[in-house]
C-alpha cells in the first residue's frame, strides 16, 4: 500500500507539469498568416503551416451524410453541401484572446478586416445552427463530426498531451461561432475560415476555462511549384471535374511568338488523350500572358497562342474542331503578381476550361 501511495505521489507532480498554463508569448516559431493581423492582445498557442497543402472548407450548414458513414473516431459523418476544396499555402493558427473577450468579437473583427480589404463573407453560423457536433474539441469520438474536426482534423494533431497546443484544439466548446471569408490580394485569392469558442473546464486544460480561442485557417491559393510541367490526362481530368478548368505550363512558345515549341508535344498528346477518353468533353483553350507589353498586344498574342494549340489538336491529333474554342485573355486574369519573374512565369499559361 505504501509503495502504491508513493508511486501515486510521484505521478501527480508529473501530470501537473504537463497541465496547460496561461502563456505570455506566442508559441515558438508561430506567426500570423501573411497579410492577416490578429485580435489585439491575443497569443498563438498552436500553429501548423505548410508550403503547399489542401483543405475542404465548409461554406454551408453541415448535414448528416446518408447512408450513414463513420470516421476513424466512430463519429457519424456530417458534410456541407457547399464545400470549398482548395489547394495552396495552408496555415492553421489557434489564438488565445485576452480575458473577457467573446467568440462573437473575434469573428466580427476578422470579418471587418477582410471586408475593409475588399473581401466578402461567404457563410457564417452559430452553435447548433452550424450542424454536426459544435461542442466537442478535436479528437472526440462516438458522436458527430463538427466544423472543428474539418478545420483541424485529429490526424493533424501531434502536440504533446495536456500542454497548451494540445488543449487549444481539444477543449470542449461553448458558444462556437464560424465564418468563412474570401479576399483577393495582388491577384491571389485567399480564403479565411474562423472558428471561435469559449473553452469549457477540463481536468488538464483548466487554465483556459472560460477563455476564448479563435482557430484561424487561411488558404492562399498560389499555384503549386511546377516541378513536373507536363500534366497527365488523368490529372487534367480530375482538375476540370473539380474546378471546371486546369492551368497548363507545358505548352511552350518563344518570346512574343505564337508558334508552339517542339517541347510541347508531350502536353499536346496528354490533352488529346483526355479528349479521347472523354468523348463528350468540350473545352475552351484560353491563352494568358504576363503584363510585359501593351494590353492590346498581349490580348492578340494570347489569342494567337490559343489558336495554335487548337490547330495542333485538330490538324495533327484528330480532335473534332467543334469540341475546341480558342480564347485570349492577355494579361487580364493573373494568378500571381507581375512584379517578380516568378509571378510572371505563373501568369504565362494556357488554361483548358470546360464549356
Amino acid at each position: 500500500m505504501r509503495i502504491f501511495f508513493a508511486l501515486l505521489c510521484g505521478l501527480v507532480p508529473a501530470l501537473a507539469l504537463a497541465d496547460a498554463v496561461l502563456p505570455d508569448a506566442d508559441l515558438k516559431g508561430a506567426r500570423d498568416p501573411a497579410g492577416l493581423g490578429r485580435y489585439e492582445g491575443s497569443l498563438i498557442v498552436e500553429y501548423r503551416a505548410g508550403a503547399y497543402d489542401e483543405i475542404a472548407l465548409p461554406a454551408s450548414v453541415l448535414e448528416r451524410v446518408e447512408p450513414e458513414q463513420r470516421d476513424g473516431m466512430n463519429n457519424r459523418v456530417f458534410a456541407a453541401r457547399d464545400t470549398r476544396t482548395l489547394e495552396g499555402t495552408l496555415t492553421r493558427a489557434v489564438y488565445l484572446l485576452p480575458p473577457e473577450r467573446t467568440p462573437l468579437e473575434a469573428v466580427r473583427n476578422y470579418q471587418q478586416a477582410i471586408e475593409e480589404a475588399g473581401g466578402q463573407r461567404l457563410f457564417e453560423c452559430r452553435g447548433d445552427a452550424c450542424g454536426g457536433d459544435t461542442g466537442s474539441g478535436a479528437g472526440h469520438g462516438g458522436g458527430q463530426v463538427g466544423i472543428g474536426d474539418l478545420l483541424f482534423p485529429k490526424d493533424r494533431i501531434d502536440a504533446k498531451a495536456f500542454g497548451n497546443p494540445y488543449c487549444a484544439v481539444t477543449t470542449d466548446r461553448v458558444d462556437p461561432r464560424y465564418a468563412i471569408l474570401r479576399v483577393q490580394r495582388g491577384g491571389v485569392e485567399t480564403h479565411v475560415a474562423v472558428l471561435a469558442w469559449t473553452a469549457k473546464d477540463s481536468l488538464y486544460c483548466k487554465a483556459f476555462d472560460g477563455r476564448t480561442f479563435a482557430l484561424v485557417v487561411t488558404l492562399e491559393g498560389k499555384p503549386r511549384e511546377q516541378k513536373m510541367v507536363t500534366l497527365k490526362a488523368s490529372e487534367m481530368g480530375r482538375a476540370i471535374a473539380g474546378d471546371g478548368k486546369v492551368a497548363l505550363y507545358g505548352l511552350l512558345f518563344d518570346l512574343d511568338q505564337a508558334a508552339i515549341k517542339p517541347e510541347s508535344e508531350a502536353q499536346l498528346g496528354e490533352i488529346a488523350a483526355l479528349m479521347e477518353e472523354e468523348p463528350a468533353l468540350k473545352l475552351m483553350v484560353v491563352g494568358h500572358t504576363d503584363n510585359a507589353g501593351g494590353a492590346a498586344h498581349n490580348l492578340d498574342l494570347s489569342k494567337r497562342r490559343a489558336d495554335a494549340v487548337v490547330d495542333a489538336l485538330t490538324s495533327k491529333r484528330g480532335i473534332a474542331a467543334d469540341r475546341l474554342l480558342a480564347q485570349g485573355m492577355g494579361s487580364a486574369s493573373p494568378v500571381a503578381s507581375n512584379d517578380s519573374e516568378e509571378g510572371r512565369a505563373k501568369n504565362r499559361r494556357v488554361e483548358l476550361v470546360k464549356q
